[in-house]
This record gives structure tokens, sequence and C-alpha cells, in this order.
């Protein structure tokens, strides 16, 4: 039940066991918590039946010889896709590299290998339990009848290619030395950051373990970033522009923090990872306001008709849509960057320069589409 990036260790095996899409989940404890009570519901939500054992013994009753079982270790903490991945190429036993596996709180197996703390086998086998004691360790008797029944060892990645995690946790301590690396793994970014992404990534990973614990998570940060977004647009109708700028900025870096949250929370659940990390709609939203935003602040005549106000805006936010499809995805990350562009009006408006930045921007960007080249490269 320990935590680690504000989900339990159990918590996150449940998730992998029911994306390998198993139909029955036994625990091995010694009763009915509150915690294990809403596992339960999470794991029948999801269409499979769920056990609590108290001796191993009791696991024969559950497993028939057709079945195959899935044995996790007390505490194994590992990267979720690559665990998924190796157990679901069938039955095996993961092993790792003596010295990295004893380091890492793991049984030694023989001479070169440690156990991984996972294993794929078959049902049969569990009925073996039933001629050990009965406070016999369930995990590594099953291991070792296993290997004794020709299940083939498996190993696991290096650390290079998999992430430096693959531990147990077994104490508070273990739990709080690798959380900030567990974040660090969630949260890895394989494109280039502008400054507001790198701005949320870094908040992220400074203060995300704390909102964790405390049960602020990623609903409550996208919640917070559309209040911002409507608080701009307030802001900017009562004449407050460019308080209202400011307000869609922190909203737009308040959301790319929610969606670094949603996948530190859970990187198997398709709904809520779907459902915040794609970041158009409110990219849309925010371009309206912006746009808005601009048309208001404007210190053109009130005879002028009101198109002309909105078309510099209109058009400064089309091209900052259309040049990341050409330029690529270094210049695309500052381009796409809406807080950037938010504090920059904002300065302008302040100074009494809002119209001549927003016409000096759009020129500025129909040139570099004209005249930069495209900065990925393609192989044809």
């Amino acid at each position: 039940m320990l935590r680690v990036g504000g989900a339990s260790v159990l918590r996150q095996q449940l998730r992998l066991v029911l994306a390998l899409e198993c139909e029955r989940v036994v625990c091995l404890g010694s009763g009915i918590s509150p915690e294990l009570v809403e596992l339960q519901h999470l794991v029948e939500k999801a269409g499979a039946s769920f056990h609590v054992i108290s001796a191993p013994r009791a696991l024969s009753g559950l497993v028939t010889a057709a079945d195959e079982v899935i044995a996790l270790d007390d505490g194994l903490l590992a990267p979720g896709a690559e665990l998924a991945t190796l157990l679901g190429r069938g039955q095996g036993v993961l092993v790792q590299p003596v010295e990295q596996g004893l380091d890492a709180g793991f049984e030694r197996i023989d001479l070169n290998h440690a156990s991984a703390g996972a294993m794929r086998i078959p049902g049969r086998l569990v009925e073996r339990l039933a001629e050990l004691p009965a406070d016999c360790n369930a995990i590594s008797a099953l291991q070792r009848i296993a290997l004794q029944a020709g299940v083939p060892q498996r190993p696991i990645p290096g650390a290079g290619q998999r992430g430096p995690i693959w531990s147990l946790v077994r104490q508070e301590a273990d739990a709080l030395a690798l959380e900030p690396l567990w974040i660090r793994l969630r949260t890895h970014q394989d494109r280039p950051l502008g400054p507001s992404r790198w701005l949320a990534l870094a908040s992220v990973r400074r203060f995300g373990p704390a909102l964790l614990h405390a049960g602020s998570g990623a609903g409550m940060l996208a919640i917070g970033a559309a209040l911002l977004a409507l608080l701009g647009l307030g802001a900017g109708w009562f004449g407050l522009v460019p308080l209202g700028l400011g307000a869609c900025a922190l909203g737009w870096i308040l959301r790319h923090a929610a969606i670094l949250l949603a996948r530190i929370e859970d990187d198997q659940r398709a709904e809520a990872s779907r459902a915040l990390s794609s970041d158009a709609a409110y990219g849309w939203l925010l371009d309206g306001i912006v746009v808005a935003l601009i048309a208001w602040g404007s210190d053109l005549p009130a005879m002028v008709p009101q198109y002309v106000r909105y078309f510099p805006g209109i058009m400064l936010v089309a091209l900052l849509r259309i040049l990341p499809r050409t330029l690529g995805m270094r210049w695309g990350a500052w381009l796409d960057d809406r807080a950037l562009l938010a504090v920059l009006l904002a300065g302008a408006t302040i100074s009494g320069l809002g119209d001549e930045a927003v016409r000096a921007l759009a020129i500025g960007l129909a040139l570099a589409g004209i005249l930069i080249p495209r900065g990925d490269s393609e192989l044809t």
C-alpha cells in the first residue's frame, strides 16, 4: 500500500494485470482493509473477480490446470509498458543479472541470475504449493516450482533500455527515494519543449508529488485551467485586457501541468489519457479568447467595423497554427506556446503598442514561413 507518484504500488500492479486482461485477481494478505475494498471495486468495474486469501495454499482452489497465472512480487515497481510487453509474450520467469537484482532487493535464483519479481506460469503448477509449509513465501515458491518444471527464464531489458527503475518497495524510505525518479520517467518528453511546456514540466517534477499525495490530481488542474481561460475572457470584457492575457497564459501552463500529472497518475487508463493528453479543444478555446482580447484591446476608432478589429488577431492565430506544420518541431515548440504569446501581447498592451505588436508578429511569422526552410529532415 506504499504510495509512489500518488498511487499505491498495489494499485499500479492492478492496472497492469487488468491491462493484460486477467479474469481473476488474487491478493495474498491478512484481511480486508478500506484500501483493498476500493481496489476491489476498481477490479470488478473492469469485469474481473477479486479475491483475498490469507495463505498460499488457498490459491489452488481458485486456479485450474487450464489457467495461466501471472504472479507479481509484493512491492514490485517497474515500468508498466515494459512489464506488460514481457508478460504478454507468453509463459516465462522474468530474471535479471544477479548483481543488479541483489542491489535492488530481489532474490538470487542461481549463480548468474536474480528474480525480477514477475512471472507467467501454467496454472497446474499452483497445486504444488499444497506440498509446502503453510507459511512459505508464495512468490519465491512459485518461482522455484516453475523453473524446476521447465518454464523458461526471460531476462528483462537493461537499465539503458527500460529506464532505471525495477525495484521492490518494502518501506516508506524506498518509496520516497524512488518517487522523484519514477515521476521523471513518467514525464519524459521526446520532443522539443517551448518555455511554457518546460515550466510546466519543471513545476510538476518539483511539486507533483505533494499535489498527488494531497489528492489534487490532474482533474483539479484541468478545471483550474478552464476557469482561468474563462477569467481571462471576463477580464477582457470589462476592459482589463492585460489581466485577461495573463490569466490565459497561466491557464495554458496549468493545462500542460494537468496533462503531465495524468501521465504520472496512470499510464494505463486509456480514457483519462486521451481526455487529458489531447489539448486540441483547450487550444482552440484559448485561441478564440486571445483573438477576442486582441480585438477588445485595439486602439482603432470606434467607427471602425467590428470585423476589422478581429482580423489582425485571426490572422496572427492562423499563422501560428499553420507554420508549425511547415517549419518543424523545433520552431513548432515555440510557435505553439500560447502562454508566451499572451505574455508578449500583455506587455505590448500595457506599453500602448498592442496593435503594432500584433501586426509586427503577423508580418514576422509570414516572412518566417517564406524564408526559413523546414526544420525536420525527411527520408524518402
